[in-house]
């Protein structure tokens, strides 16, 4: 009976596997500088999460499990975002509301970046991008078109790799450049 209560659930050890594997893409040099994101706090904010949702929209291709599996990187991702910031020195007081705005980003993000994703559209990629990395429209941020076909194509690869792979051990694959 005890058993079942302390049995470690194998997927939270992979979740975890997950997550630096998203943080590994997002911090490839590449992807910042002046044909990139910020090289800031928030500019690698914003690369965690388009990798992260890049992720997520395929582990939930895999029904449930994949599902529940998107919800155990999503925990371990804020987890790991709450520590960074008391490491930075946010007081315990003000963690919690500063992970509360990152949610809010995080799902924001996801909500403007889902349709773009799903139709394969580089400039309403681009166009979301420029007004949540840049805060600009797409012309006020030429960076936003390299970083969409950037996604696209990491959307394209994740694609080509099954839920269940991923879920079981397989890297994910995300684009090698920024011209895909």
């Amino acid at each position: 009976m005890f058993t079942r209560l302390f049995r470690k659930d194998p997927l939270k050890t992979r979740a975890r596997d997950l997550h630096r594997d998203v943080l590994e893409a997002a911090r490839r040099p590449f992807l910042y500088g002046p044909q990139g994101a910020p090289d800031t706090v928030d500019g690698r904010f914003d690369l965690i999460v388009l990798h992260a949702i890049l992720l997520f929209r395929r582990l939930r291709e895999g029904g449930e499990p994949g599902k529940h599996a998107a919800q155990l990187v999503f925990d371990v991702m804020f987890d790991d975002l709450g520590a960074a910031l008391r490491e930075m020195g946010t007081g315990d007081l003000s963690v919690g509301k500063r992970i509360r705005a990152m949610g809010e980003a995080f799902y924001g993000r996801a909500s403007a970046y889902e349709k773009p994703l799903a139709d394969a559209d580089a400039a309403a990629m681009a166009a979301a991008i420029a007004r949540n990395m840049f805060d600009a429209e797409p012309d006020g941020a030429p960076q936003a078109a390299a970083l969409a076909g950037y996604a696209l194509e990491s959307a394209r690869l994740l694609a080509a790799q099954s839920p269940e792979a991923l879920m079981t051990g397989e890297t994910p694959r995300f684009a090698a450049s920024m011209q895909g």
